[in-house]
């Protein structure tokens, strides 16, 4: 897939079928979005193509309120490819272009610089002065312009709508399993190891200190996880908390993931780790001996979930 910064690159292809939004975590309804500009890009002999916002415009018109992103801009990228985005076009969200005229952009940029033959909006987005860019302007002005454009309808779990931050919601309360429903895959962070205390290794589970990049993790408590050592998913537990039984003001909470069946160096290694079930909450432990029982309940409590019949289809787990 291609990137671009900006709309006035002459290596951009054209003509194009495209969508607008930001997109962040990249749930089942925005890949219900990217499944139609896909498949109708194929039907049109066109390109699919995105046209994403960086920073989030809350960020810039109301940052006080702007949402904790659920995805990095690079692992957002990553799954547009993914999904069968052959360009992507980054547009930097300033004040300034917030003000321009949603039929000034789908005339210049849309129709003139992108060659759009079909644009496709998820229900509820708009762009433009006063946000005056829906559905309703949208449709009106590609008559004019000689484009069509559709409202891709929205995907609902359980009679609830899937929305990024109802995902936000789900993972600060520690409900992994329906946030991982909504995304259809399970949530994820990536991060740097980094040198902690090396406490793990001295009871006898040596566990990876992620740095992580992603804004949004789940509450404090410990999961059932996956990571990605060496191109494979791997069986492991991750706790994400303050450390209660060794320090009592931890400022920020630690992601710490021990990997089970593996002896190696992760240290400097940026890797992956995917959230599938949640075990129990963190809490303080009288003694050292009594925390290395709970760790090991808590390995033995993976391994089973592990064995359940449906998990490894969901990811191929070693």
């Amino acid at each position: 897939m291609r990137l671009f910064h900006g709309t006035d690159n002459a290596e951009i292809a054209r003509p194009t079928v495209l969508t607008l939004g930001v997109f962040d975590g990249l749930h089942l309804g925005h890949q219900l979005i990217m499944s139609t500009v896909v498949e109708r890009a194929r039907a049109c002999h066109a390109v699919p193509t995105v046209i994403t916002f960086a920073p989030h415009p809350r960020a810039v018109l109301h940052p006080e309120s702007a949402p904790p992103l659920l995805q990095t801009f690079d692992q957002k990228v990553e799954a547009f490819d993914v999904l069968g985005i052959e360009q992507t076009i980054v547009v930097r969200f300033t004040r300034a272009f917030a003000q321009i005229e949603a039929e000034s952009f789908l005339r210049d940029v849309v129709r003139d610089r992108l060659q759009a033959v079909e644009v496709y909006l998820g229900r509820g987005f708009a762009f433009g002065r006063h946000r005056e860019g829906n559905i309703e302007l949208l449709r009106k002005v590609s008559e004019q312009l000689g484009f069509r454009a559709e409202e891709v309808p929205e995907v609902r779990l359980r009679g609830q709508r899937i929305s990024s931050s109802t995902i936000r919601k789900l993972l600060a309360e520690g409900r992994v399993n329906l946030a991982r429903r909504m995304l259809g895959r399970p949530y994820g962070v990536e991060g740097r190891v980094v040198r902690g205390a090396e406490r793990g290794r001295t009871i006898g589970f040596p566990t990876a200190n992620l740095r992580p990049e992603n804004r949004v993790i789940p509450r404090n408590g410990v999961y059932v996880t996956a990571t990605l050592i060496e191109g494979a998913w791997r069986r492991s537990v991750t706790n994400i908390g303050t450390r209660p039984t060794f320090e009592s003001d931890a400022a920020q909470p630690s992601v710490e993931t021990y990997v089970m069946d593996w002896t190696g160096d992760l240290y400097g290694d940026v890797v992956r780790v995917r959230f599938l079930h949640r075990l129990r909450d963190e809490r303080k432990f009288a003694s050292i001996d009594e925390l290395k029982r709970q760790i090991a309940r808590d390995r033995d409590r993976a391994s089973a979930y592990f064995e359940r019949s449906g998990v490894r289809r969901m990811l191929a787990i070693v």
